[in-house]
């Protein structure tokens, strides 16, 4: 498969941006896999990341690392995703519902309030809501019964 041009869509914020420094490491039907920096500075320990967006699933688990290379969190994003072939571009749009894995192995389910907001705002229709919801839940529960070993490994044969 031919590598795609990547975006990220956000509903809060209202931006598309074109994730051009993104480096695909696999992608097919099921996976993506990128190695990435922060586009923004969001805190002053996180530098770089990876990440597997499970296409099918909607979910993506990603790896946010220190500048010494050390584990900041697992951060999920629940998403989902527009392909627009004609174009070679795939579009993740940030459901805006997030799971953080801390290192000692708390779990945080965040920005509930702000899938709320957007739905409230018509920022997202019943649809969206619905399939955020659902995805969370199906990614909670894979987290809670197998833990993140599997969901990880597309990650993990990248990092040395």
């Amino acid at each position: 498969m031919n590598k795609p041009i990547l975006y990220r869509k956000r509903f809060i914020p209202n931006e598309c941006n074109l994730l051009k420094d993104d480096i695909i490491l696999e992608y097919n039907e099921d996976i993506l896999v990128t190695k990435w920096r922060f586009l923004h500075e969001r805190c002053d320990d996180l530098f770089c990341g990876y990440s597997c967006c499970y296409l099918n699933r909607g979910f993506r688990i990603s790896k946010f690392l220190r500048e010494d290379g050390s584990l900041k969190c697992w951060y999920c994003d629940i998403l989902t995703y527009e392909h627009i072939p004609e174009e070679n571009k795939l579009i993740m749009v940030d459901l805006l519902a997030d799971v953080i894995i801390f290192p000692d192995g708390r779990i945080k389910v965040v920005d509930l309030d702000e899938l709320s907001e957007a739905f409230e705002n018509r920022l997202i229709d019943e649809a969206l809501l619905k399939k955020s919801l659902l995805s969370l839940s199906k990614l909670l529960d894979e987290i809670y019964s197998k833990g993140i070993d599997e969901l990880i490994a597309p990650i993990e044969k990248y990092i040395s």
